[in-house]
């Protein structure tokens, strides 16, 4: 019992850093408007949300950390270039294409749009203006490391849990109204479409490479035995994980219940903006802004960092500072394009390289079975390509009927993830190859 008591305290830290990584204000704004569509279907939506949101997360992290910490390391088992390329999407995706600069459309949405009038909402100006300040800073920061970064991000993150729980309290003990009906998508296939939603928080893309910052933390404690970095990892990723699922819990409930107060929206942090308007009035909107850009700041920081240094190392005729520049403009352009649009963006190309994430680190927690064989990864990644591309193609509004009617005979098309059944047949071909290969050498 004491063993077990000493591993869960000299640990519990390693948890609470690892949830604080996952949890970017970004994260914020999905689930209270997954609530508002859902409805009556909120339970089946929160389950679809809740496996791509937390536990796919979690398994990222494990597959991560069994296999070295290093995603480069992990996809380059199949080719060098593919681990770089990969690698690469990934570090863009949750860096300057998407989630930096969501950073800065989630501040404005949140921390800036509520306190202004309906025509200035309207105009490009204020929404500039807040994206140059705060990747001004941003620059600035990650250009001059500093810890107070990390320190405001230890503070930040349990500030902002505290603002969850304040806010999910009332709206349980003075609910904003009762639960609507389901909208569009969320009657039929409330599961697959929030499934699909989940890709949005890009936890899975962003614990591929969380897996490493883990590791080094423990190798930096002296924790050098791999059996127990994957041990403390795994403890660690459960934290997070019950972490993750009570704040998607907490919001999700809040935007199940706000419909009837401030009506429907599509965009996530105005929802929880005018929610915490309802349930605290004007201070509570003013704390709830004041958390949110501060947490975006640090996240920002914390990933334009991370990009310009991997990108450096991949690239060190470029310096670390150049990165720095052309990663902070770009986020700057592409948050312009405001919240709304930035998540419609964002989406095709999330549906087309999610399902390749979640392949490689399922079959990299098995990779001892096949002995980690590249003709195993390698044909499940083809194969599941095969429906993972079309798909994102498709999301993005250009559909092909005939190859569209040929994937519908795959299970889990409704559901939007017909990619499970190929990718499985491509492992089992990969498979077949390697014992063949295996047979082969054997005999010579």
């Amino acid at each position: 019992m004491n063993s077990k008591s000493s591993f869960f305290r000299e640990n519990i830290a390693v948890g609470f850093m690892l949830f604080a990584l996952f949890l970017g204000a970004g994260n914020i704004i999905f689930p209270p408007q997954l609530g508002q569509m859902a409805g009556e279907n909120i339970l089946v939506s929160m389950i679809g949300f809740l496996i791509t949101g937390v536990g796919l997360p979690l398994l990222g992290i494990i597959a991560v950390a069994k296999n070295g910490g290093d995603l480069e390391v992990l996809a380059g088992r199949i080719n060098p270039y593919f681990g770089i390329i990969f690698t690469s999407i990934i570090y863009l995706s949750i860096g300057p294409f998407f989630a930096i600069p969501r950073t800065g459309a989630v501040s404005y949405s949140i921390g800036v749009a509520p306190f202004l009038s309906e025509g200035m909402q309207e105009s490009w100006i204020p929404l500039f203006i807040t994206t140059l300040l705060f990747f001004g800073l941003t620059f600035y920061l990650a250009y001059n490391p500093t810890k107070i970064v990390d320190r405001v991000g230890k503070i930040l993150t349990p500030a902002l849990l505290i603002v969850i729980c304040l806010l999910a309290i009332k709206s349980v003990i003075t609910p904003m109204g009762e639960i609507g009906e389901a909208q569009g998508p969320y009657i039929n296939n409330a599961f697959g479409e929030s499934f699909i939603q989940g890709y949005l928080t890009m936890d899975v893309l962003a614990s591929l490479v969380f897996g490493i910052v883990i590791v080094q933390s423990l190798v930096a404690r002296g924790v050098t035995e791999k059996a127990r970095q994957v041990k403390i990892t795994i403890f660690a990723g459960i934290v997070a994980a019950v972490g993750l699922a009570f704040v998607y819990v907490a919001l999700g409930y809040i935007g199940v219940t706000s419909t009837t107060a401030i009506g429907f929206h599509d965009d996530g942090g105005k929802i929880i903006s005018l929610a915490a308007q309802q349930l605290y009035g004007q201070a509570g909107n003013i704390i709830l802004s004041a958390v949110i850009i501060l947490a975006c700041l640090t996240t920002s920081v914390g990933l334009l960092s991370a990009n310009a240094t991997f990108f450096h190392k991949i690239f060190p005729k470029v310096s670390y500072q150049v990165y720095l520049v052309i990663f902070a403009l770009f986020s700057f352009g592409v948050s312009n394009f405001g919240l709304a649009d930035l998540i419609k963006l964002s989406l095709p190309v999330l549906v087309a390289i999610y399902p390749f994430a979640i392949v490689l680190m399922i079959f990299a927690l098995f990779g001892n079975l096949f002995n980690h064989a590249p003709s195993v990864y390698g044909m499940a990644l083809i194969f599941t390509g095969i429906v993972a591309i079309y798909d994102g193609v498709k999301q993005a509004g250009f559909e092909v009927e005939a190859y569209d009617n040929f994937l519908s005979i795959f299970p889990f098309y409704e559901q939007g993830i017909a990619w499970v059944v190929p990718a499985l047949a491509g492992g089992v071909i990969g498979y077949i190859m390697y014992l063949a290969k295996r047979k082969t050498k054997t005999s010579l």
